[in-house]
C-alpha cells in the first residue's frame, strides 16, 4: 500500500510496508453503503476528485477505502452539508475496470480487509485522505449445526439464480463459495438483506464472527427465510 501527498493526491509507493498491521494512509471513498469483506461492489465514477484517484489505483494495484457516510451525500454539490463517515471501513481492489467515455469510469470492486480511521483530512479537490490500521481478518470459524439453516437457506438462493439462467455477472455473489464459513455466511447475508446502513455498519465492525452469524440468522427468522426454531 503507499501513502497520498496533499500535492494532486498521487500515490507514493514505499518497499519497506510490509503486510503487518501498520498506520498508512488511504484515500476513501465515503458512500452510502457497507462494503463487507468478500463482497462485491460496482461503482460509476464520473467525480474529479474520485477519477483521478480510480485511474491511480488501476494502474498500480492499490486498494482505495470504502466507508460508509453518516452524513453528507455521496455526490459533491456546492454549498451542501459536509460529509462525516463511520470510523470502521473496508479496503477495495478494483476488479474490472472500464471507460465507456471520457470522464466516466464503470468498475467493479472486491472488499477485502477492514481497517480503522484514526486521523482524516479533505484534499483542496474534495479527496477524503486518512491514517489506517489495518484490522485482523475474521478466523475462519465453522459453522454450527443450529445455525446450518443460514447456508441452506443461501444454497437454495444460488440454485434458484442458476434455474432461472441469471447471468453469473449479474448475480449478488460470485465464488469461491464458503457455506461453512461463518464470516463469509455471514457477510453475504448482510449483503443481501434489506438491513439500515447503521445495522450493517454494526455487523461487519463485530469481532466474532460466529456472533456475526448468530445475529444474522436471527434477522433471517424475522424475515421469514429461515425458521424461527434452530435449536
Amino acid at each position: 500500500m503507499g501513502s497520498w501527498d496533499d500535492s494532486g493526491c498521487h500515490l507514493l509507493t514505499d518497499p519497506l510496508l510490509t503486510k503487518a498491521l501498520a498506520l498508512t494512509s488511504l484515500p476513501l471513498f465515503p458512500l452510502g453503503t457497507v462494503l463487507f469483506p468478500g463482497g462485491l461492489l460496482p461503482l460509476r465514477i464520473f467525480e474529479v476528485r474520485y477519477l483521478d484517484m480510480i485511474g491511480q489505483c488501476h494502474r498500480t494495484g492499490a486498494p482505495f477505502g470504502v466507508v460508509s457516510l453518516k452524513s453528507g451525500a455521496e455526490v459533491q454539490r456546492a454549498g451542501a452539508p459536509g460529509e462525516t463517515f463511520e470510523a470502521v471501513g473496508t479496503l477495495a481492489k478494483i476488479t474490472r475496470f472500464e471507460t465507456p467515455s471520457p470522464g466516466l469510469m464503470m468498475i467493479q470492486c472486491g472488499g477485502t480487509q477492514r481497517f480503522k480511521t484514526s486521523a482524516s483530512r479533505q484534499l483542496k479537490h474534495g479527496l477524503w485522505v486518512a491514517d489506517v490500521e489495518m484490522l485482523a481478518d475474521d478466523l475462519a470459524v465453522p459453522v454450527p449445526e443450529d445455525l446450518q439453516t443460514a447456508a441452506t437457506a443461501l444454497e437454495r438462493l444460488l440454485h434458484s439464480l442458476e434455474a432461472r439462467n441469471v447471468p453469473e455477472e449479474q448475480r449478488p455473489l460470485h465464488p469461491p463459495f464458503q457455506m461453512q464459513d461463518c464470516g463469509w455466511l455471514a457477510n453475504r447475508w448482510c449483503e443481501l438483506l434489506p438491513l439500515p446502513a447503521q445495522l450493517k455498519q454494526k455487523l461487519m465492525e463485530l469481532d466474532n464472527p460466529l456472533v456475526r452469524l448468530e445475529l444474522v440468522v436471527d434477522l433471517l427468522a424475522r424475515h421469514g427465510i429461515v425458521s424461527g426454531d434452530t435449536d
